[in-house]
């Protein structure tokens, strides 16, 4: 009867605790447009506590006392200051106001770098990544990612990201919420991310929240703009090779907005008549790519909002013949050629704040991926009264569509506990490979039934951000998953842990554990050049990947945030990888995909250091990353651990931005990275050949290659240097643009191949593709109140 008594008492005096406090909640915004501030502080000094905005730009803070003064900063913008009288819970919404460039920006009382439990992530906002020099003057969000530490490139002009050793696959790119499985244009060199339509980028290497799962190595989680709320506004630009246009304004003001974002190269009109007077041939060679964006959102009310927004992106290279053609008209073929790929993304989203501690978003998606290689043939002939036409179509075909709902609670019980908790479903339709020939020669072909792959991927996920005291802090979570597929059922739990420890109000140390499953594939070529990329779903027969990754780190603070220093060191092991059998590759239609690979497992250990300037005339970083990379799987190399392709010793990154005034500015990034890793021939020597001429045999030359990946590629290294000016005019803003990609014109490795010398022996020679190349482009940007 005591104990009980005793509890009653315990629960009374916490209940007690919690309702002596009072609830400050709201939402944090830009104050001309109104887009959402994401990741905003908002801070109760004399507490010594505060808290930081969610994705939707939404905090919840418990205050203590009669009286508080509550300030609300992020970088770049002015801090806002609000004194309040404590009486009972109430809805505070800020809008902040950018501060003068030029300016020392100082933020005071919170330094998230420091202050938070987690680690291994960075963000990377909008007019950072425009700061940045551009192959051909395009900016781009990954290439923006590939100079932090710890990211790095696969080879020159590739966007692809390798993070921490994994893959291309074991990336968890969400744009809005929904997966993008192909993130690349133009054969790698470019994303499909328009950087005038994005708010916000985080980027997380390891400590991944309980939130996020299906993938191994990293989330890069994409934030569209949500469309200016006061006034219509657009941006817009023409370069070498493309232009683009943003458009964004209220629908009814303050309560409904809009953006579309559209881009499109002209690559395949400029190059034409180029191709033709080089080829001396009939034949059109093209290539263009393009990209969509849209969303719109509308306030229903003070605790209502929802939001709908689509991507769509396509590429396409083909070869159209019609020299055949006859002047009569009577006679005629055309034959064309060529390859498309392409995403759909779109999301529906509902915010409901269902009291002052506990929001909620639910969202429903759909995302499409395919990839398409196609030829298409007709031909006429007419003779006498007799007309005969021939048409062929043969078309290989590969893609991945998921439709998920999902919804993410947030709860503040008070100021030690931030509880995010949630579940999805994604419903996937897999066709890995699927071929189709229509008459001609081949209508008889034995071609394989490649029949859709169905999953079911199910998720729950739990988190609570503890502050345990003025010291510890604790991020704690499990992600619960499960994937259906084919009669098979696998499980999943995996454990989430992130701790800070802070010395003082600058200096703090790190740590975190998560273990991470993940149910899809990528089949990956092993060679450079087209986009063939499958995407696979765990079987009965292909286990999904696991991985393990510890880290550990330090982050510094000085100057009130103006610096930042950080260094981390980390253990990842990776299990049930998949790689192309030994001559094996994706147009094999004899055998399903099943066949064609092997399974192994890798592992990869490193540190990383960035030393950052957030504030002032200069801003910029510089990071550095050292790392081993290494695989091992028992049916290739004879079973003997190998250095992954992207396994790169050194990555150094060093990026500057120089304002020197309103009108002015310079930015300039240089790169060093060790060169991939290798398989070139050793050796060469005679086989004779089955069939003989005479009484002479004829010899073919075989190739003996090295182990897998032993040898290096040169070092890769560049520098990239950017000039603009600006002009304010009456409608808004004009900025020039001029800059160099490979400034000091570095041939870097892009391939390396065999060829026979004058003397009859072989050599090696390197092929490099992008070396010194010069950009210009216009831009601007209209506000119609400018002046």
């Amino acid at each position: 009867m005591t104990k009980r008594i005793g509890l009653v008492t315990l629960l009374l005096l916490l209940f007690w605790q919690v309702k002596a406090q009072h609830q400050l909640n709201g939402y944090v915004r830009d104050a001309k447009s109104g887009e959402a501030l994401i990741g905003a502080n908002i801070w109760q000094p004399s507490a010594q506590h505060g808290t930081t905005t969610n994705q939707f730009g939404y905090y919840s803070l418990s205050l203590k006392g009669d009286t508080a003064t509550v300030q609300v900063s992020y970088v770049g913008y002015k801090t806002e200051k609000a004194f309040l009288k404590l009486n009972a819970d109430s809805t505070l919404n800020f809008r902040l106001s950018m501060a003068d460039e030029l300016e020392e920006v100082t933020v005071k009382g919170t330094r998230p770098g420091v202050e938070l439990t987690k680690m291994s992530s960075m963000t990377i906002k909008s007019q950072e990544i425009k700061n940045i020099p551009a192959l051909l003057g395009e900016v781009d969000v990954l290439k923006a990612i590939q100079l932090m530490p710890g990211v790095q490139s696969g080879s020159e002009g590739s966007s692809g990201i390798y993070v921490r050793g994994g893959g291309p696959d074991q990336n968890l790119i969400l744009m809005d919420g929904v997966p993008v499985y192909n993130a690349s244009h133009l054969f790698g060199f470019f994303s499909v991310f328009n950087a005038d339509a994005i708010n916000n980028v985080e980027v997380i290497k390891g400590g991944f929240p309980a939130r996020y799962g299906g993938r191994l190595s990293s989330v890069i989680d994409i934030n569209m703009k949500e469309g200016n709320m006061n006034n219509w506004q657009a941006d817009g630009g023409i370069g070498l090779i493309s232009s683009k246009l943003s458009v964004e304004g209220p629908i009814i003001k303050d309560k409904a907005s809009i953006i579309l974002s559209g881009r499109r190269t002209y690559i395949d009109l400029l190059a034409r008549p180029l191709i033709k007077m080089s080829t001396d041939s009939d034949v059109d060679l093209g290539y263009f790519f393009y990209d969509f964006n849209g969303k719109a959102n509308y306030i229903i009310s003070d605790k209502d909002r929802v939001y709908v927004s689509a991507y769509t992106g396509t590429d396409k290279f083909y070869a159209l013949d019609k020299s055949g053609r006859d002047v009569s008209g009577n006679d005629y073929w055309e034959d064309e050629s060529g390859i498309y790929w392409g995403n759909v993304t779109t999301a529906a989203r509902w915010n409901h704040l269902i009291n002052n501690k506990l929001f909620l978003n639910t969202t429903a998606t759909f995302s499409k991926y395919g990839f398409n290689i196609f030829n298409d043939s007709y031909s006429r002939t007419v003779e006498t009264d007799t007309t005969y036409e021939y048409d062929f179509y043969a078309a290989y075909n590969s893609g991945i569509r998921d439709y998920s709902i999902r919804a993410d609670f947030d709860y503040f019980p008070n100021n030690r506990h931030a509880i995010k908790f949630g579940t999805q479903y994604i419903y996937h339709i897999f066709q890995p490979e699927a071929f189709n020939v229509d008459e001609g020669l081949y209508e008889e072909a034995d071609l394989p039934d490649v029949k859709p792959v169905y999953g079911n991927e199910y998720m729950f996920f739990v988190e609570d951000d503890y502050t345990l005291n003025d010291k510890i802090k604790l991020n704690v979570g499990l992600n619960a998953s499960a994937f259906y597929v084919n009669k098979k059922l696998y499980t999943s739990l995996q454990p989430r842990l992130s701790a800070r420890y802070l010395f003082n109000q600058s200096l703090s140390v790190k740590a975190s554990y998560a273990e991470m499953s993940q149910f899809l594939h990528l089949l990956t070529n092993s060679g450079i050049g087209l986009p063939t990329d499958l995407w696979v779903p765990a079987t009965d027969n292909i286990k999904p990947q696991r991985s393990r990754q510890v880290a550990v780190g330090i982050h510094k603070s000085l100057q009130d945030d103006k610096y930042e220093l950080s260094s981390e060191a980390y253990y990842k092991t990776m299990d049930n990888l998949i790689e192309y059998r030994e001559g094996a590759n994706f147009l094999e239609v004899s055998n399903d995909w099943e066949s064609k690979v092997t399974s192994g497992r890798g592992w990869a250990y490193g540190a990383e250091f960035l030393a950052r300037k957030n504030t002032g005339k200069v801003t910029g970083w510089v990071g550095y990353t050292l790392s081993w990379n290494n695989r091992q799987f028992d049916e290739l190399n004879f079973g003997k651990i190998y250095p992954y392709k992207y396994d790169r010793r050194h990555d150094l990154s060093v990026v500057l931005n120089f304002k020197f005034s309103d009108k002015f500015e310079m930015n300039t990034t240089w790169v060093y990275g060790t060169g991939n890793a290798i398989t070139i021939p050793t050796a060469i020597y005679p086989q004779l050949s089955p069939e003989g001429y005479d009484n002479y045999g004829y010899y073919e030359e075989v190739y003996q290659y090295s182990d897998r990946n032993a040898y290096r590629m040169p070092a890769y290294h560049r520098a990239d240097i950017g000039f603009s000016w600006h002009k304010e005019k009456k409608w808004g803003e004009r900025i020039w643009s001029l800059g160099v990609y490979n400034a000091y014109n570095r041939q870097n490795p892009f391939f390396i191949q065999t060829y026979t010398k004058d003397d009859g022996s072989t050599g090696f020679e390197q092929l490099s593709i992008f070396q010194f190349i010069p950009s210009i482009s216009y831009s601007f940007k209209v506000r119609p109140n400018a002046n």
